[in-house]
């Protein structure tokens, strides 16, 4: 486990300027962090929601005076062209961020088409197991939750593999634990929890 930071000039919480880093996402952060060997000035890194790939592409802007297009696959082509061409011109990286990588896209434009298929891409997957417990323990932290280890391994060992899924179950035991004025438990996680969709079917067991 590792982290891709923010530089920061404010003293806000520096947890909220780390992108963790696992085998998971580690493809795209090596891509971002050997951005001045690109073969073109412009990348693209794709991501699920919530997978952090907004923060992602705002640690790369302010390490490398580059610009950042994020939901790229829904802005104009011509715009996209454009800057596309600029960032050549100019010398500075550009990053578009979009859901999926271009193959995915409905490109009209040819010459829009052709760029993008010559730039370097990487695909931030869905969180592994280091991940997902990395996600559990800081998300509780954030709100001054006491998550002791076991109920880690129990959430871990059950949520969808997604990061929407991790982030849902946290908020949802957040305001179950305020709402009962209960410390955090497997027996509140499995109440307030279990029944939903994005738990898998695994055994109580483990």
């Amino acid at each position: 486990m590792s982290q891709f930071a923010l530089p920061l000039a404010l003293p806000i919480d520096a947890r909220d300027a780390e992108f963790l880093v696992t085998d998971s996402n580690a493809a795209a952060v090596r891509l971002l962090d050997h951005w001045a060997t690109w073969p073109v000035r412009t990348a693209i890194i794709a991501g699920p929601p919530r997978s952090g790939r907004t923060l992602l592409g705002q640690i790369f802007a302010a390490r490398s005076g580059g610009r950042l297009i994020d939901d790229a696959e829904t802005r104009d082509e011509e715009a996209l062209f454009h800057a596309w061409n600029r960032a050549q011109d100019e010398r500075r990286p550009l990053l578009l961020l979009a859901a999926a990588l271009p193959p995915d896209w409905a490109i009209a434009l040819p010459d829009l088409r052709t760029r993008l298929a010559a730039s370097p891409a990487a695909t931030i997957g869905a969180p592994d197991d280091a991940l997902v417990r990395a996600l559990f323990e800081r998300g509780f932290a954030r709100r001054h939750l006491d998550a002791r280890p076991d109920l880690i391994a129990w959430l871990a060992a059950r949520v969808e593999r997604s990061h929407a899924a991790v982030i849902d179950a946290i908020e949802r035991l957040d305001r179950a634990a305020l709402a009962g004025r209960r410390r955090l438990s497997i027996p509140l996680a499995r109440e307030t929890l279990q029944p939903d969709a994005a738990f898998t079917a695994q055994s109580d067991q483990q």
